[in-house]
This record gives C-alpha cells, structure tokens and sequence, in this order.
C-alpha cells in the first residue's frame, strides 16, 4: 500500500512538472485578448502635479476622470453619451479643455472647457462646417489660446486666439492662401509660418507679432525642416530636426534671421534624428531619439540622463518613455513597452525615486506567451540594403514555416519595434511575420524616402518580393504557404502581390486597402490642395502616369488574380472609395475567386465595436487556416 502510494505521488509531481513546463505555443489564446481596448488612456498631470487626469470607458461611453496624486480618491467630471472625446489637455492646474467629436469621418470636433470638479462646463466652439486645431497648450494671459481654423476659408487654416472665458475667436493671423503650419514660441507669440506650392517648402519668420512674416529658406518638400523650439535668450535662433545639405537628419540649430545652420546638437551616420524632447522647465532640448532597429536616446542634459537611468533601474527590461510631467518636473507620468508587452502606466516621483503603478495597456497579454521580435537585413535585387522584423511563434523550430507578410501603411511610415498586437496574434497562430521597410519608409535618409517614389506596386513590391525570397532561401519559409496581408496603402501591396510576376503568395488579405491610386488622390481634402502636387510626386501624377498607376491598382487588375482574397473595408474611411470596393468583390467573384468580405465603421480601438472586432480577426483567422495553413 505505502509502494502505490509513493508511486502515485511521484505521478501526480510529474503531471505537475509537466503542466508546469508545457509548450507555451500550444495555448491559443483568444482573439479578442490580444485587442482590448484599454480600459484607462490618455494619462495628464495638472501643471501643480496635484492630480492626474484620464479618459475611461464606462459600457461604451467614454469619459475624462480625475485623481488625487496624494490620497488616490477618483471622480468623473464628464458625462458623455454616445460622443468620444478624442484629444484633452490641462490650461492650468484647475481647468481642462477637451475635444468632443462630432463627424469623425470629417474630423471636426466642438472644444470643451471644464473645471476640475466637474463644474463650470462651457462649450467654446461650433464646428459643424469647420475644423480647429489647438497650437499651443497653454493660456496667453490667462485666457486666450491660439488656434487654427478653416472657418473662413475650408481649403487653408487662419490662426486665431480663442477667449476661453467667452468663447469669442479673434483673428490672429490670416492665411494668404498658401501657409500650411504655423508655430508659436514659449510665451505664445507666432513667430514662424511654413508656405508650400505644393513641391517646394518656404519657411516664415518675424521678431515680433507686430512685424511681418518674411521668408528665409525655401526647400523642395523631400527636404525636411521642423522647429522644435526657440532657443531661450536668443529670439532669433530655432532648434530644428533638419536634412538640409545632408542625408540624414540632425538637431540643428538654426538662425532665422539668416536661414543659416549655426551648430549640429546631435547627427547619425546611419539614421535619422526622429524626435527632440525640449524642457520649457529647463529651456532647452533635453534628448534625441533617433530609431535604427529600435528607439534610442542620445542626452544633451545630464539630469534628464539621470532620471532615465533610474528609470531602467526601476523598469528593467523595457522601454520607459515620459508621456507627460507636472510644472516643476518632479512627477512624470510614463508609458513601458516591449516587443513582448503592450505595456504600462506609472506616475514616477523624482524627488524619491519611487513609481507608483496606474494602469496596464492589456492585462490579459502575458509577456512569457508572446513572440520576440528579431531585427533583419537583406539585399534587394538592385543591392538597396532593407531593414525589417520577423517574428516567429514560440518554440517551433524556425523550418518550413507558414509566414504572413505585414507591409505597413504608408506613404512615409515605417514598422517600428514594439509591441504588435496583429503581430503577436499571427504568430500565436503559428505564423512567421515578416515586416519590411521597404522603399520609401521613414528613418533612413531623403535618398532611401526618395527612392520609394512613384514606385507602388513596381520596386516597393520588390522589396516585399526579396524578403520572401530571403527567408526561402534560408529555409524559415515554406515557398508553398506565403499569404500577405496590409491596411491602407500596406493593403495595396498585399493586393498587388497577387498578381506580381514573381510572387509566391498563395493568398492575400486586405484591411481598407488602397484599391485605386486615383480615387485616393481625389479624397484628399480642400485644406491639403497646397500639398497637392507633393502627393503626385509621390504616388504618381494621374495626367501622366496613368498606365502605371493603373497598373498599382488593383481595381484595375481583376483579370490577373487567381488566388484567394480576404477584403474589409471601414466605410466612413475618406481616403477609399467603399463602392469601388464592393465592385472589386463583385468582380473577383464572377470570376470564382473564393473572396471573403467583411465591413467596419472604423472604430475598432475606441471601445466601441467590440462584436465586429472578434468578426474581424475571426474571419481572417479562419481564411488564414484554410487558405495558408492547411495547404
């Protein structure tokens, strides 16, 4: 008896081990864990760092909420119904100002103001026939706030200062028809203005708002130039994330009144310079970020390094970026990710080094479960260097994998390493993902931007063809399960594999995919006219390249695919034409194309439409399956 039992003992401790130890990849795990919608976002801090603020979804409703940093109490300011608030910020430590849609196919919202206890609600603007935009996130003499309208004209944007105490709008500075951004300095004085004709950028400067704009450089839009902020003591000097006269681009800084670069802060050989963090506490540029195969730092201010290491030491093994901080920078609100891990919020204390948790992006992803990401490089047929990600599933040996191709979205993005929820979904599925950066993506220089242009469904899908190539080569892929599958213009490529010559793709999948260049190019609207002929350069010129673009559109290309296809569409997405898709699928399936159709109202991260969520990636999980995996 005391033999049996010590031998089931022994089998129940192995069972354990066992169940302990078990293939992570063999949990599916369920759709719909992957894309929850966050239950908090969109963290602020009051300028005395008093209390924190933050949108939160009560069923469907979505409102701003309030809490105490000190005793950690919470309550609701807003009561919203069936309205999103897509943008908010803090005036002062005891007004906030919110944007409350009311055509998000049209993006025109009406602008809020609010008390931090939930009183004094006043609506500051009507925009039933307008747009407005919030230059500067501060009050001028604790009233005014600069914006831009096209309340005057629909096809430009004047700058006005709104009085938030009565909700008055007086014209600050009237566009001449061809300003295309404006800019404002620390103290809320608009000092610098950009024109366009459309290929060629000219960038404004004045002193002072009494004086007028004059120009002082004049660059061809491939060409970058971005101020980022006016130096402090020195009225006349910008620092500017620039590529002119380079490649690359650097944190300059730039004297307006001689549209000359005076110094380089910080350059890199390899990549461009992305993003500048400046202090309005310390008046300067705090860091650089600029992205090889992941987002670096590079410091210019000792404290702010400081305060990052203590960061990596509290937060070991990811990311940390600061999304917003109080006044006197001594409590930052920061965001954590990995490529395993959607991430964090914390509110950190620098005066004692000490976090204290807010909120997770996703509870339900467990990092252990995920796949990493790998960064990879390979040489296209015309010897162009791509950088990209593949993501295998877990523990499956990296042979004879079913892959599906990610493109990204484009034109001028790229994929970036992180947390990717498709991603991560497609490889629990058992998929290798590859992403490409292919030609025409962000971060590499105006020559590797340039090189992508006019080249849709030409060398970009090359590029998307060399990588497959490279993993068959290396034995990752099996050359007989490839599918492709991308939203927006990364839809049009996976369409446009389908019939490329050289292509292995024995399915493709497409989320409001760009099906025809020419009606994408008539949805741009009236206040992008200026950048009008940029975009031909770009995409392609209907007047002149309509052979090409033809030929990159898959509308047009019906009678060359013979492989099975998976569409979904947003129907209030302005930049597609929902009819022109329809008639796609009707086509495909005259032809006997098995074709699966799915449609959206675009609100899949908002809270909203769970239900058509799971329907989405259900089904083209499902087409996935049967098309891909089991062949």
């Amino acid at each position: 008896m005391m033999l049996n039992l010590r031998y089931l003992f022994c089998l129940l401790m192995l069972c354990c081990l066992s169940a302990c130890n078990r293939d992570p990849a063999g949990k599916v795990i369920p759709v719909n864990d992957f894309f929850k919608s966050q239950e908090r976002m969109t963290y602020r801090i009051s300028p005395d760092g008093r209390n924190i603020s933050y949108l939160m979804f009560d069923g469907k409703d979505q409102n701003l909420y309030l809490e105490d940093v000190n005793t950690g109490k919470s309550w609701q300011i807003t009561n919203i119904k069936g309205k999103k608030i897509n943008f908010y910020f803090w005036v002062n430590s005891n007004e906030l100002i919110y944007y409350r849609d009311i055509d998000p196919v049209k993006r025109r919202s009406d602008i809020f103001i609010i008390n931090k206890n939930g009183g004094n609600l006043r609506q500051l603007t009507n925009n039933e026939k307008s747009r407005i935009r919030v230059l500067e996130d501060q009050l001028i003499d604790d009233k005014y706030l600069m914006v831009s309208s096209n309340r005057r004209d629909s096809t430009v944007f004047d700058v006005y200062r709104l009085n938030v105490r009565n909700g008055k709008m007086e014209i600050a500075a009237q566009n001449p028809g061809n300003i295309t951004n404006w800019m404002t300095d620390d103290d809320g004085k608009l000092r610098l203005a950009t024109s366009s004709d459309g290929v060629n950028e000219t960038f404004l400067y004045r002193s002072a708002e009494n004086e007028s704009f004059r120009p002082i450089m004049t660059n061809n839009f491939k060409t970058t130039l971005m101020p980022v902020a006016f130096a402090p003591e020195r009225r006349n000097i910008v620092y500017a994330i620039s590529d002119v006269n380079r490649d690359k681009r650097a944190l300059v800084e730039l004297d307006c009144n001689t549209g000359k670069e005076i110094k380089v802060l910080y350059s890199n050989d390899s990549v461009n310079v992305t993003d500048a963090q400046y202090s309005r506490k310390n008046r300067k540029v705090s860091f650089v970020v600029y992205e090889s195969w992941k987002k670096e730092k590079y410091f210019l201010d000792d404290s702010t390094e400081m305060l990052y290491k203590d960061l990596d030491k509290l937060l070991p093994n990811t990311e940390s970026k600061i999304i917003d901080r109080d006044e006197a920078e001594s409590i930052f609100i920061v965001r954590t990710f990995n490529d395993r891990n959607p991430g964090s919020f914390y509110l950190y204390f620098y005066k004692t080094g000490k976090l204290k948790k807010l909120s997770d992006l996703n509870s339900a992803i467990k990092e252990e479960e995920m796949s990493p990401m790998k960064a990879i490089t390979y040489r296209t047929r015309d010897n162009l260097v791509i950088h990209g990600y593949l993501t295998l599933p877990l523990n499956k040996k990296a042979e004879q994998l079913p892959v599906v191709v990610l493109p990204h979205d484009g034109p001028g993005s790229r994929n970036n390493w992180g947390y990717n929820p498709e991603v991560q979904f497609l490889a629990n599925r058992g998929y290798a993902v590859l992403q490409v950066n292919y030609r025409g993506s962000a971060g590499y220089g105006k020559a590797f931007s340039a090189s992508g242009f006019r080249q849709w469904g030409c060398k970009i899908q090359n590029d998307i063809t060399d990588g497959v190539n490279w993993l068959i080569a290396k034995k990752i892929a099996d050359p007989k399960r490839i599918a492709i599958y991308g939203t927006g213009f990364g839809g049009n490529i996976a369409l446009n594999a389908l019939y490329a010559k050289d292509h292995n793709y024995v399915c493709a999948a497409s989320n409001s995919g760009v099906i025809n260049l020419f009606s994408y190019l008539k949805s741009i609207p009236p206040f992008m006219k200026p950048n009008l002929q940029m975009y031909y350069e770009v995409i392609g010129n209907p007047l002149t390249d309509v052979e090409q673009m033809r030929q990159s559109s898959p509308l047009f290309q019906v009678d060359k695919i013979n492989k099975p296809v998976f569409i979904t569409q947003n129907i209030n997405d302005p930049n597609i034409n929902s009819g022109e898709t329809l008639q796609f699928v009707k086509n495909l399936q005259k032809k006997n194309i098995p074709v699966t159709y799915l449609e959206n109202d675009g609100n899949f991260f908002f809270g909203k439409n769970i239900e058509q969520r799971q329907k989405l990636y259900t089904a083209l999980e499902q087409f996935l399956e049967v098309h891909l995996k089991k062949k």
